[in-house]
């Protein structure tokens, strides 16, 4: 529209220079030669188009949309189209809704749904659904996953560290449905989740139940294990006894009792030493300092 309209400012202001020139009427021709220029700029403007970082257009002209979309930056295009910018950057969809579980509970639910546009399929989305695709597309079915997946499971699940699983699982879901029509799902993170009136202190008495039984079962197989080194440990002791029993002869002990005396006997303490008074022959000390 402003293009026809420039278009026309500069076709009028381009007459009514050439009769003020006729007319020699200076101060006319001056203003209608700026007039002119103004229109002939906003005129040549319209060619382009500027698509912010971020985003991509599609260019709609009298209903046919163009099959490739325009990329950021500056782009030439029909001045007589209208192009709609889209944003590809990521988005945020906030959602507060009560969900069931699997034992037929309700649940008030918190959840973020991140997405971004596929800039490929920017002229699909306007043509079939338009610029307010997320209301129309997205959120339904993201209500509708998030409801189906949380019905599986325990409430409990929610509240523990299974509701990282259930977060993949809903987006997913979630992709399936809506990824073939150009919405690219990233993250569907919970940020709170309220349980029915004691349920909540049902379900912490229960995980601590479940940590001490956990507890006790690791200080069992503790205990087991230091009984089962001491087992090993005695079996060693005993089997290198056995070993050493077995390697002993009255000609080994009384050859070291000899080496024994023979040391005593060069050391400077003074002592008395009978020669085969001892039992099997052996050196009796009687005494020393």
């Amino acid at each position: 529209m402003l293009f026809i309209l420039s278009l026309a400012a500069a076709v009028v202001a381009i007459f009514v220079y050439i009769n003020a020139k006729k007319r020699f009427n200076k101060a006319e021709s001056t203003f209608a030669l700026a007039g002119f220029v103004v229109a002939t700029f906003i005129t040549f403007m319209q060619c382009f188009t500027i698509i912010p970082a971020g985003s991509v257009g599609v260019v709609d002209f009298f209903g046919s949309v163009s099959q490739t979309t325009l990329k950021p930056g500056v782009n030439f295009v029909n001045p007589m189209a209208n192009v709609i910018k889209f944003s590809i950057k990521t988005q945020e969809i906030k959602e507060t809704m009560n969900v069931p579980s699997k034992e037929g509970l309700s649940v008030q639910l918190e959840i973020s749904l991140l997405f971004r546009l596929n800039p490929e399929k920017a002229n699909e989305i306007y043509k079939t659904v338009g610029d307010n695709y997320s209301e129309i597309i997205l959120i339904p079915q993201f209500r509708s996953v998030v409801r189906g997946v949380t019905s599986k499971y325990e409430a409990r699940a929610l509240y523990t560290s299974e509701r990282e699983i259930i977060g993949k699982e809903i987006e997913s879901e979630l992709a399936k449905l809506v990824e073939p029509r150009g919405i690219t799902i990233e993250a569907a993170p919970m940020r709170q989740i309220v349980l029915p009136v004691g349920l909540t202190q049902a379900i912490e008495e229960k995980l601590r139940s479940e940590q001490e039984s956990q507890r006790m079962q690791f200080v069992l197989l503790k205990e087991k294990q230091e009984a089962d080194r001491k087992r090993i440990e005695a079996q060693g002791i005993a089997d290198f006894q056995k070993i050493i029993a077995q390697g002993l002869s009255d000609q080994l002990l009384r050859w070291k009792g000899i080496e024994a005396t023979e040391k005593l006997a060069n050391s400077p303490n003074s002592k008395t030493i009978v020669i085969g008074s001892g039992r099997d022959g052996m050196p009796l000390i009687l005494g020393g300092n």
